[in-house]
């Protein structure tokens, strides 16, 4: 996929042994896959990544400005993105499940990007495949809290999943096979949390993470070693 003349990832990458460690809330079970490689505090210029990630997190109080039309197209893109990674993969065995926003549906702020860009997707699948993909808000969360690039210390999965609920209407017909679908993977602590929410509901079910991208570790500058 291409946009505006820069080079967006077309196909997934694996989290394998090399990265895992980039992402320390993952354990050697968790299959995770991702499109670009994020680059934070780098700005718009870094990388395509950078690009399309900065504009899908735009924050709701800039709805009104003339720059949120940059965040409807990055949501377009990545719903391209996303299906042309699949290919030809056969989805109909799995339900899409998209993390939830920081913040509660009565909250100004927020933001449901993920959904929104999911449903793209499945609208995709029903234009080129023939098919619908099985979205579903399986998981909501109970109380807002600050997004976690803003906070300076991480929470752990227990302490998230505390934070997470299964929409108990959502479970019937449900799959056994899930994908947990997020913007960015980070610590991994987000992926970890709706694992143990959703294998609290379903105890049998098949789990992978897809992600728009990863975000790389900090390098360390070492000019003035």
């Amino acid at each position: 996929m291409t946009s505006d003349a820069s080079s967006f990832p077309a196909r997934f990458t694996k989290i394998d042994e090399l990265k895992r460690d980039d992402h320390h809330h993952l354990t050697s079970v968790d299959v995770c896959l991702y499109l670009g490689d994020y680059t934070a505090r780098k700005g718009y210029a870094h990388s395509a990544t950078n690009k399309l990630i900065i504009n899908f997190k735009k924050p709701m109080d800039r709805a009104d400005r003339p720059e949120w039309r940059y965040k409807r197209q990055s949501i377009c893109l990545a719903a391209q993105a996303l299906f042309n990674a699949f290919g030809d993969s056969d989805l109909r065995p799995w339900t899409i499940v998209p993390l939830p926003p920081s913040k509660t549906r009565c909250d100004p702020m927020y933001d449901n990007r993920m959904m929104t860009m999911l449903t793209q997707v499945s609208g995709l699948f029903r234009q080129h495949r023939g098919y619908t993909l099985d979205v579903r808000e399986l998981v909501k969360r109970m109380q807002s809290t600050a997004a976690a690039h803003e906070k300076s210390e991480r929470p752990t999965p227990e302490s998230l999943a505390a934070l997470y609920e299964i929409q108990l209407h959502t479970l019937a017909d449900i799959k056994d096979r899930i994908v947990i679908c997020d913007d960015v993977l980070t610590t991994g602590c987000h992926f970890r949390a709706m694992e143990q929410v959703i294998l609290g509901a379903i105890p049998d079910a098949t789990i992978r993470g897809v992600f728009l991208a990863r975000c790389e570790p900090s390098a360390t500058d070492v000019s003035n070693f």
